[in-house]
């Protein structure tokens, strides 16, 4: 059986391409904290789908592999090879089925000419997706001895704007064929500013983690004990919403909620957020303005959207009797009812002015029973699920005060769900 049409190959092109992608795949922007990436790569292996066919798109992806001045070894490079050599083979052969034509399209060949090419583009993006789809599922069995949970979703999202890359694969096999090796000049320049503007939203978006990195260490500082609490909050949260299948930008905005949760407390005075003792009614009453000072700091910072209504109602109860408003059930912001799960969490598996840290399994039992009255029981399925499957590290432990000193101040927690409930005006 023949491989596919490789005797009328031009190998001057085929070693373009081979440098077109060397290029394209070097360019590629890393994203989601180093663990996931995009480069304008695609567009190259569509083109070379439309000039050199099935065989001449795996010969140049799995050549140009060597040469890429990436950090990766040689596992990595392998994979990635074969991964794009395997999708562009297959693409060229839906190509080729549906009546494309190898060789720069002509002006006569559109419309009809972006049937086959866009077949081939989304087999290309689906054999992409299953391969790091499989990958994914593997690496969790070996390192996690279990399946990892594949995020389908964020997959699809790269797939989706890898599409757009793809899309330009036709433009540069159209000029291909007008101003031949000079082409390779011509695209480069549009391959370059789609990476610029991609890395002007990534730096973008990492100097707003930046900004609210500062916020919350600007909180930590009036509180030993809370120490990397925030972004711990932040992560348990994402945790939680990823486990209910929310899209990438709300999970990211989750993250921003969780962040700043307790931003408020930049306006509690440090002297009653550190008392060694029982807080008197004022006192206690200017804790729980926390969530209101907290949405007045950031309301005005656009990005975070969604986040807002997490901050400020992060310590409202099912049950309607948490605070600043008393909200109750569903009245109460999905983004609150997430980030008052992942707070108590993070408050019970850490060390805290009154006890040491509990067990990840107390804490869960802990939430089980806070499950109704308290939490949302959706929310605490959802991060019971989230930490059996990726795991939780607790913080370093800190020495806790004495006993007779724990018992003082175990009132003032209103993180922990095991403290006695204290309403606003409710006797000692």
């Amino acid at each position: 059986m023949a491989l596919g049409p490789y005797e009328g190959i031009d190998p001057a092109t085929l070693v373009l391409l081979i440098i077109l992608m060397v290029v394209a795949e070097t360019i590629g922007t890393t994203i989601d904290t180093g663990r996931a990436g995009i480069s304008p790569s695609v567009s190259v292996s569509l083109a070379a789908i439309v000039l050199v066919g099935p065989v001449g798109v795996a010969v140049a992806t799995f050549f140009s592999t060597p040469f890429i001045l990436r950090r990766q070894n040689f596992v990595k490079r392998l994979f990635n090879g074969g991964q794009y050599a395997l999708a562009g083979y297959a693409a060229g052969h839906v190509y080729l089925a549906l009546g494309g034509e190898l060789g720069p399209p002509q002006h006569d060949d559109f419309p009809w000419a972006l049937v086959p090419f866009c077949a081939a583009l989304l087999v290309h993006s689906a054999i992409n997706g299953a391969l790091m789809g499989g990958l994914m599922w593997y690496l969790g069995v070996v390192h996690l001895r279990r399946p990892h949970r594949i995020r389908w979703r964020t997959l699809a999202t790269l797939e989706l704007a890898s599409l757009g890359y793809g899309m330009l694969g036709l433009f540069i096999a159209a000029i291909w064929g007008v101003v031949g090796a000079l082409a390779i000049l011509l695209v480069l320049l549009p391959l370059f500013i789609a990476r610029w503007a991609f890395d002007q939203c990534v730096a973008e978006q990492r100097a707003h983690e930046a900004t609210l990195a500062t916020l919350c260490q600007a909180v930590e500082t009036k509180d030993y004990y809370t120490r990397g609490h925030c972004m711990r909050v932040a992560k348990a949260s994402a945790m939680i919403a990823q486990e209910l299948g929310m899209h990438a930008e709300r999970v990211q905005t989750i993250r921003y909620a969780g962040m700043l949760h307790d931003v408020g407390k930049l306006g509690v005075p440090t002297k009653v957020l550190q008392k060694p003792g029982k807080l008197t009614e004022e006192e206690y009453a200017a804790i729980q303005l926390h969530p209101m000072r907290g949405y007045e700091i950031v309301r005005e910072i656009g990005f975070l959207d969604e986040a807002l209504a997490g901050i400020m109602h992060h310590h409202e109860r099912m049950d309607g009797r948490g605070y600043p408003m008393g909200l109750a059930g569903h009245d109460i912001p999905e983004f609150a009812r997430i980030i008052s799960v992942a707070d108590a969490f993070d408050c019970m598996t850490s060390t805290r002015s009154y006890r040491k840290a509990r067990s990840i399994e107390e804490a869960i039992d802990e939430l089980r029973r806070g499950a109704g009255p308290q939490f949302d029981p959706t929310m605490v399925d959802a991060l019971i699920a989230a930490v059996g499957e990726q795991g939780w590290e607790s913080p370093d432990i800190v020495e806790p005060p004495s006993d007779d000193e724990s018992a003082e101040v175990a009132s003032q927690d209103h993180d922990d769900p095991s403290v006695p409930l204290r309403v606003a005006g409710e006797a000692e």
